[in-house]
């Protein structure tokens, strides 16, 4: 019996714009620019002793009763699992071994920070090592998506620029050290009810350099940007606005915005330490938040470990 984990990063939106719309199928065209902050869920594998290829899930952690009404086999993890096989053939699936996978659920449910999709990626990578599968990286890429249009860009866990409906994905610029904060009010907000309810007009695609050099050349240009769906989601839940207020108020604070389609909001700081020395401040405006602070988990400089070019 052999054990793997992975840590599946909570996605950060730093902008996201609303371009158009496909014709064929009615889905929403974006342009974002997504990097992951230290907070993340934990996946444990181990492998049993019977064959198939069969996903067995248990969720555990703070956050998993917002899970509890969902069917397991609809769980992104088990279709993870699901969607593998199927690339692969009958016949070869018979011959992986059966895994169980354990999920620890720190981050919130519906909060958009990708926290399914995170742990779909996650569980993929969980998968490709344990099953020994050597999938083209384009391959793999349409597969996740198939899972949902946030998971290709969780897969490798770097700051990304994710256009079309959030699947075409191509390099950030390169980032300044900085700190985040994370907050979130406790309510789930619904993707499709924000986009519903969002004011019927696009934003062109934004202008960035390659570079930015400071904090400040960062937040002077993602300032310039907006999150197209943030007004529609603060209208729904009155409490993203007290939320993005106590964040602008935190000391050093240098830009404050919702995350996806909300409900979770975020704050640039010039420092994890100035992030974690401003957290009891954000804490005290909102006791039963769930407030973290701290360092992004992967600048785009670093190396793709886990997934295959």
């Amino acid at each position: 019996m052999s054990s793997l984990h992975e840590l599946a990063h909570a996605k950060i939106n730093l902008y996201l714009h609303v371009t158009g719309r496909r014709q064929a199928d009615g889905y929403h065209l974006l342009d974002s620019l997504a990097v992951f902050a230290g907070a993340a869920d934990r996946l444990d594998l181990t492998t049993g002793s019977g064959r198939g290829g069969h996903v067995a899930l248990d969720i555990k952690g703070r956050f998993s009763a917002g899970l509890g009404g969902e069917d397991c086999a609809d769980n992104l993890i088990v279709r993870a699992g699901a969607i593998l096989r199927e690339q692969i053939g009958a016949d070869a699936a018979r011959a992986l071994p059966d895994v169980a996978i354990t999920l620890h659920k720190e981050l919130p449910v519906a909060s958009g920070i990708g926290g399914g999709s995170a742990d779909a990626a996650a569980a993929l990578r969980l998968l490709l090592r344990v099953w020994n599968l050597d999938l083209p990286r384009a391959t793999l890429m349409a597969l996740a998506t198939r899972l949902g249009a946030d998971v290709p860009v969780c897969l490798d866990q770097c700051a990304a620029r994710m256009e079309g409906i959030g699947e075409e994905l191509s390099p950030a610029p390169h980032l300044p050290p900085c700190g985040m904060m994370l907050v979130n009010c406790g309510q789930s907000v619904s993707t499709p009810q924000v986009f519903r309810a969002r004011a019927p007009v696009f934003t062109p695609r934004a202008t960035l350099p390659p570079v930015w050099a400071t904090l400040a050349d960062m937040v002077r240009d993602l300032d310039a940007q907006t999150n197209d769906l943030q007004e529609a989601a603060c209208a729904i839940c009155l409490e993203i606005v007290t939320v993005l207020d106590a964040l602008r108020a935190a000391p050093g604070c240098r830009l404050a915005r919702m995350s996806g389609s909300g409900a979770t909001c975020f704050a640039l700081f010039d420092s994890p330490e100035a992030a974690r020395a401003a957290q009891a401040a954000v804490q005290q405006a909102g006791a039963h938040w769930w407030v973290w602070a701290g360092d992004l988990c992967r600048s785009t400089t670093e190396a793709r470990t886990s997934i295959p070019a």
